[in-house]
Order: C-alpha cells, then structure tokens, then sequence
C-alpha cells in the first residue's frame, strides 16, 4: 500500500481499484512484514475485509473523505471488537466496550482499521523496547529502535503498510518514532482531538495524533477526528478550519521562523545540527524571515515532564488492580496480596519505575518540593512560548538529539533515555501544536527530522510550513524493508 491517501481516494472514486483490494493489500503487507517488524499486535483481517465489501456495495460511501483509506491504531486507543492491551501484560487482550471518539470519526468517514500497532508499555517509553510483547524494529534497520512510545504506528506508515496510522502523543510519542522512521508526526494542540477512548498516561499531557507519508494525508485524517466531543470535557469549542485546503497555500509573506541556538548546541548529534541548518536555509529559500528566538525555561523541560507525567501516572494507573477488568494473579491468599502480585506481575519495570516516582512526587512532605514547583515552572514554560511567538509565527527545532539508535543502548540507562525527548516534551507542557518533518539522513542512512511548533490552534499554520518544507527539500527515500520490496 505505497499510495498515499489523497492518490488512493482517487484511484477508488474512479473505480481503478475496489476498497476491498486497498484493505487487502495493507493487510497482506501487515501480515508479510509483521515476522520482522513486529509492528502489529493484532491484525484484523476479517473485520476489514467485511468492512471493504460494504464500500464496494455501495457506491455512495466511496464518495466519504476517507473511503477505502486502511489505517492503523495504536494499541492504547480503544477499537470496538479489537484488543487493547497498551503493550502490557496488565490489559493482554482486553477487548473494550466502546470505540473512541477519533476511531467513531474516522469510520464515519469511510476509513477501515486494520489492526492494532505495538506501542511501549501503556505509551511509557522513547524506543519501544519496553513492550511486553516484544520490540518493534526500525524498517530503516532492524537493529535499530523506531522510536517510541508510537513506533508499530510510525513502522507501520514507513514500511507502506498504511498511508496513516493513529498514534498518542504525551512527551513526544508521535513525533519521536517520526523522525526515527522519516515520516510525518503530527500533534495537535490539547483539546483539538477527543481523548475519550485513549487510555490514560498523563492526563494533561496526553493526545491523539496522526502519523503519515506527508502532510496532506497527516491534514485529511486530523480534519476527520478534530473538533469538540461531548465525551470529553476538554475538548474546545473552536472552528476546525479546513486542514486539507490550507496545507495547499503558499507561506503567507513575511513568515517568520523562530529559532533558539541555545537548543542547537550541546547533546545534539552533528549530523543532525546539519539537518537542522540546512533545514533553516531551505526557509529562507522559501522567503522566510529567521527570527532568533529565547525558551529560556527550556532547560527544565525534562525535570517538569518527568515529575508531571509520573504524577500523572500514579493516579491514572492505580486503577489496573485486577478487580475490574485484565489480569489478576491466581492463588492469592488476600486481597491486599492479590493487588501486589497482580501489578508486580502484570506491570513491566519501566511502568514501576514510573509509578514508584510519581508516588514519590506526590507523596506528604515532597508535593510541594516537586509537583508545586514542577507546575510553576511549567507556567513559565507557556509564558516563553507565548512571548517567543510575538515575535515569530513557527518555531523550528530538531526533533530528536540523534538518529535512531541500537536496541539496547539505553535500555539499562533511564535517564539517558528520557533526554532523547529534550525538544519535544516542551509542547506537551505548554499544550500547543508540533509536527515533526523529514529532513535528510545520517550517512549511514537513517532518518532525520525536524521540529516545527506553534500557538495555539495553529494547526492550519504549520501544515503549510511542513508542506511548503516538502515541496523544496522532497523526502523521497524508502527504507529497506517495505512493502513492496
């Protein structure tokens, strides 16, 4: 499936191909690369091929926005029939209820799942080793990591198993394994795109995002699952502009890109501060005005994050506790050692890890030294930004201090691992928009890709920025292990 969205929507309006043959080859591909990619945790061939048939039967739902469209979910999103697991032993497979509001959406408009993407566990990790069952590997090179915690999505949508995938974004989450995998990572500011039926990491953190080939397909798929929901309170009540149609305009004259040296400096691998300056003149090309920026809050980023996202956790976790619903250790003798063989069981370590320090953060006597202070200083964070951008319209990062790197390099070093998202949990924080775009390779031939964040709401903004960056400086290289290949 090497077609991107806006192609195979009109091979299928023009009946060159049936929606049953657009499903089945993705599903054929899913099956086919699975063996070495590990992409998907579950593959749902019967449900999409029944649901292509009905496409074909009608010829009035082939004129939906995205009839015929495959796509991927991650494993933390809630599709009606199918599991979800959250990569963890805790939920295996659990089948939900319901469907999330996004998966409503989408299906409405004529897009069919066809299964569910392997993610770190419950969306804890940069690398996607902490699966519980098992790895996804780096279609790039397979004894590279994807990136994480999204990476069977971002896999998926490299390998052109899909043109689109659904992935969540907390830290970085679908703009990290972006850039490790040379695809489009977009994610929208908080409260543009329902959260009801994404299961919960960090609350104030956590989004719905959209992984792609490029921009258009990233904007035809947001244009879809954004807008309010009443099932979820923090969704906004703010005009959804046409995605699609604005992502084809040209910058408007006198853009400017915002730029901080102070994060082009120390930790950032050389080849990808090359990427980065190339990627500012390519900019320039375009008629842009670079605007020398400060974030000086930045710094703490990983402190704030890491203290937050815990907290968060620790609440939002402290539910799995084999009473409700997935696992539960057998043969206990009460209910308190039922609760902690369950979890010590059903929980992998990084998922401890995280709980363990979220319940510290919170905890009598260190609220205020941590979780206060973390707060405020996240204030001050989305005071930089606002302040940065009344001078400039997008900031531009890199998206990552280095290319994908080998499995195991950082698995035993959990600090080294959480500052591989040093640029991009800062839009988590301050809750504003960020994509991150292919922007050249390492000579060993890995992806690079950069970062662009803006205000609020400004989504229309930096599809056109991240388009107009494809149309100069065109991202054409495929991986080795591919679809078609």
């Amino acid at each position: 499936m090497n077609a991107n969205v806006s192609t195979l929507r009109q091979a299928i309006g023009h009946r060159e191909i049936t929606t049953h043959k657009s499903v089945a080859s993705a599903v054929d591909a899913a099956e086919k690369l699975n063996e070495s990619l590990n992409a998907f945790l579950q593959i749902d061939r019967e449900g999409a091929l029944k649901r292509s048939d009905e496409f074909d039967k009608d010829p009035e739902e082939n004129d939906l926005p995205l009839a015929g469209v495959p796509i991927a979910v991650k494993d933390n999103i809630n599709v009606k029939g199918l599991q979800t697991s959250c990569g963890s032993r805790i939920l295996g497979p659990y089948k939900p209820p319901y469907s999330a509001t996004a998966i409503d959406r989408l299906t409405q408009a004529g897009a069919v799942v066809i299964g569910k993407t392997n993610c770190d566990e419950f969306a804890m990790g940069s690398s996607n080793e902490n699966s519980a069952f098992g790895p996804v590997k780096n279609p790039w090179d397979l004894s590279r990591v994807p990136g994480g915690s999204s990476g069977g999505s971002a896999a998926a949508v490299a390998a052109g198993i899909v043109p689109v995938a659904l992935g969540s974004d907390t830290g970085g989450s679908v703009r990290q394994p972006a850039a490790f995998c040379g695809v489009i990572g977009f994610k929208p500011t908080y409260g543009r795109v329902s959260r009801y039926g994404l299961v919960a990491f960090g609350s104030s953190l956590d989004q719905i995002g959209v992984l792609a080939r490029n921009a258009a397909d990233a904007a035809a798929v947001l244009q879809v699952i954004a807008g309010r929901d009443l099932h979820d309170a923090t969704t906004a009540e703010v005009p959804v502009p046409d995605y699609v149609g604005e992502t084809e305009k040209n910058l408007e004259p006198g853009f400017r890109l915002g730029v901080s040296r102070a994060l082009l400096g120390e930790g950032l691998d050389d080849e990808v501060r090359r990427s980065i300056e190339a990627a500012i003149d390519a900019y320039r090309e375009l008629g842009a005005e670079i605007v020398e920026i400060d974030l000086p809050h930045a710094k703490y980023a990983i402190a704030v994050y890491y203290i937050i996202a815990t907290a968060e956790a620790s609440a939002n976790l402290a539910r799995y506790d084999g009473v409700r619903y997935g696992f539960r250790a057998e043969d206990a003798l009460a209910l308190r050692d039922m609760y902690r063989r369950t979890r010590d069981e059903g929980f992998g370590a990084e998922v401890k890890r995280r709980i363990m320090l979220g319940t510290y953060v919170l905890s009598a006597g260190y609220y205020d030294a941590y979780y206060l202070k973390a707060q405020k200083v996240r204030a001050l964070l989305r005071r930089d930004f606002a302040n940065a951008f009344t001078r400039c319209d997008v900031i531009l990062t890199p998206t990552t201090p280095t290319p994908a790197f080998k499995f195991g390099d950082k698995v035993d070093d959990p600090l080294a691992m959480y500052l591989n998202d040093v640029y991009t949990v800062t839009a988590n924080l301050a809750g504003i928009p960020g994509v991150s775009v292919p922007c050249g390779q390492s000579a060993s031939g890995l992806p690079i890709g950069l970062q662009l964040l803006g205000p609020y709401w400004s989504e229309s903004q930096l599809f056109r920025a991240a388009h107009a960056f494809e149309t100069v400086r065109p991202f054409t290289a495929r991986p080795p292990v591919r679809a078609d290949s």
